[in-house]
């Protein structure tokens, strides 16, 4: 009996070693066992990055920008005053130096009028001092005259002759009074002049800023006036574009503000020189022909065909 359970207890103790034995060797088999290979994703196609510059494998290129011209400019008062009467209104077109409107003038021209009457005055004494001095001449030559025949001292002579001198002196002097009293005048028909708000060129009134009995200071807005033509557009292109562009080209110019209507612009000026800082020159264009409905301010697209 003892040996019957002797060798049950041997065949147990054997049973379990094996089962061990193939844990071990099995765990050992799995991490020993090589990674199954990953087989990478397919990859999306990434688009080409978007980019501001120019395609420099386009066989042109295309600038945008303001329409502009080369007169557009706001007038402002050039002295204290107050509008007295307005003659145009938008979108009055104008021919130069025509009157757009006028300040209360009457403290200037009063003033100028005293100026005017001052300087007859002084004219009159100028004359009558020069009228004066002829006598005194006279009065000397006559003394001369006395003096060889020894009729008179030689104090008399040289008394006339001072006289003389002195007169003289006094006739530049009012003469100098006179050119201070002209230049006066000039002074206030210049004051005048800055009562009246003129047209400075042949041009559309845009805007008015001001009304009648309005009281303005130096330097305050009173109309924007603009030409119309001839229409422009001032744009940059980089320097490697230098040498390939020439007076003269001609240009497409178009406007999505008016997408219907396709105009032609010329190179009218440029510049000689390339900008260090920034690497690019500068072009001025010249729309050609009928405008259209064109306007300044208006944005446009300018294509050049060919530009390398």
């Amino acid at each position: 009996m003892r040996s019957s359970y002797l060798l049950i207890a041997i065949g147990a103790a054997l049973l379990a070693a094996g089962c061990g034995d193939s844990k071990s060797s099995a765990s050992s088999e799995v991490a020993n066992a090589a990674p199954a290979p990953v087989v990478p994703a397919a990859s999306a196609p990434v688009p080409p990055a978007s980019s501001s510059a120019p395609d420099t494998t386009d066989p042109a290129i295309v600038v945008s920008g303001p329409i502009i011209v080369e007169h557009q400019l706001d007038l402002t008062a050039q002295r204290d005053g107050v509008i007295a009467k307005i003659f145009f209104d938008t979108p009055a077109r104008v021919k130069a130096g025509a009157l757009l409107a006028q300040m209360d003038d009457r403290q200037v021209s009063a003033n100028l009028e005293a100026a005017r009457s001052k300087s007859k005055s002084i004219e009159a004494d100028l004359k009558n001092w020069q009228s004066e001095t002829e006598v005194l001449k006279a009065d000397y030559v006559r003394a001369q005259h006395l003096s060889d025949l020894g009729l008179i001292s030689e104090e008399q002579l040289q008394h006339a002759k001072f006289k003389v001198d002195s007169d003289q002196w006094d006739v530049k002097r009012v003469a100098e009074t006179l050119n201070t009293s002209h230049n006066e005048e000039r002074s206030l028909e210049l004051e005048l002049e800055k009562t009246r708000i003129t047209a400075p060129f042949d041009s559309l009134v845009a805007r008015r800023y001001i009304h009648e009995g309005q009281s303005i200071s130096k330097g305050d807005r009173l109309f924007w006036v603009t030409s119309e033509a001839p229409l422009l557009m001032r744009f940059t292109l980089s320097e490697k574009y230098y040498g390939h562009l020439k007076n003269g080209q001609v240009v497409n110019v178009t406007s999505p503000d008016v997408p219907r209507e396709k105009h032609a612009g010329r190179v009218k000026q440029l510049s000689p020189v390339v900008d260090p800082s920034s690497g690019t020159f500068e072009v001025l264009v010249e729309l050609v022909g009928d405008h259209g409905a064109l306007r300044p301010g208006m944005n446009a697209t300018i294509r050049i065909e060919n530009p390398r």
